[in-house]
Parts: C-alpha cells; sequence; structure tokens
C-alpha cells in the first residue's frame, strides 16, 4: 500500500448540463478552478451513445485490451472518481460510473465519453497539500495514481493539524 496525506480543501456543487462530456467538462472546470486533487460525485443521466470502457478484453494480457460498451437508450447514473494530475500536470478524472434502464446495468469508466442527458449533480471535494499524481505504469499503459508519500516528519506536522 502506498498514500499521502493531504486536507480538505473547497467544496464545489456542479451541475452539468445536457450534453456535456462528463469527463472534459469535469477537467476543464478543474482545470478553470485551480483544482489539483479532489474526489468526485456524481448522480443523474447518460444519454444514448455514451461510451464506456468496461474492462480489458483479456485480464492477463498485457498491455491491455479495453472493451468499450455504448449505451442505446438513457441511461439513470451514479459514480465516484478522483481527479490528480498526470506527470505532464494536465488534470485527469478518473471516474467509474453504474448506469442503469429498467433492471439492466452496466458498470465502467468514462473517458471513452459519456454524455449528460438533461442533468447531472456533480460534488467535487478538493485535496489539498497532497503531492500525488498520476504516472504512467510501464507494464500496463496506465497512468496509475503514485502518492508519492511525504516524508515521516511531514506527515507527523500534517497529522496534528488535522
Amino acid at each position: 500500500m502506498r498514500f499521502s496525506q493531504g486536507k480538505a480543501g473547497r467544496v464545489f456543487v456542479v451541475r452539468l448540463e445536457d450534453g456535456e462530456v462528463v469527463h472534459e467538462t469535469l477537467e476543464r472546470f478543474a482545470t478553470d478552478h485551480h483544482i489539483v486533487a479532489a474526489t468526485v460525485s456524481i448522480v443523474g443521466a447518460a444519454d444514448r451513445g455514451s461510451k464506456l470502457v468496461v474492462g480489458p478484453e483479456e485480464g492477463n494480457v498485457l498491455p491491455p485490451n479495453p472493451m468499450e460498451h455504448t449505451l442505446r437508450e438513457v441511461h439513470e447514473l451514479t459514480g465516484v472518481g478522483t481527479i490528480f494530475p498526470n506527470e505532464n500536470g494536465q488534470l485527469v478524472l478518473h471516474m467509474h460510473v453504474a448506469c442503469g434502464r429498467k433492471g439492466d446495468a452496466v458498470a465502467g469508466c468514462v473517458r471513452r465519453g459519456v454524455r449528460v442527458w438533461k442533468t447531472a449533480e456533480v460534488i467535487i471535494n478538493e485535496i489539498v497539500g497532497t503531492t500525488a499524481r498520476r504516472e504512467v505504469d510501464s507494464s500496463t499503459g496506465f497512468e496509475l495514481l503514485n502518492p508519492r508519500r511525504s516524508t515521516v516528519t511531514d506527515l507527523s506536522r500534517n497529522s496534528n493539524e488535522m
């Protein structure tokens, strides 16, 4: 296990509008509001034609070949994720959502383009004081979160301040 520590920062209440692409809109919002790290939750609806990454084609093959699922109709949507910078400083949303309609459900990552149907409500909880970032893992090709742990002295000081 790896970890780093931060503190709660600002909390943003965001309403996404019809047709907005979830990851593009939230990454732009984070950039515009100087959010470096955050947790994100969403509830709303995904439009038909939205695309989810629903897993690797084969679990043991590297690099993985991602599978994609396209929603054929409007679905209810709920999910959670994180925003952290990558090695180039670009903010990246990693969010998994569950989408349901008439008793059928699918879950996956929003990276391929989930479009909002009418509205979605988002809560962004900023994390300040962390040095975590996404770094490319050579074996998978994924940008994995590296908490980049602070020194022991820094951690003990930070825990006393919380």
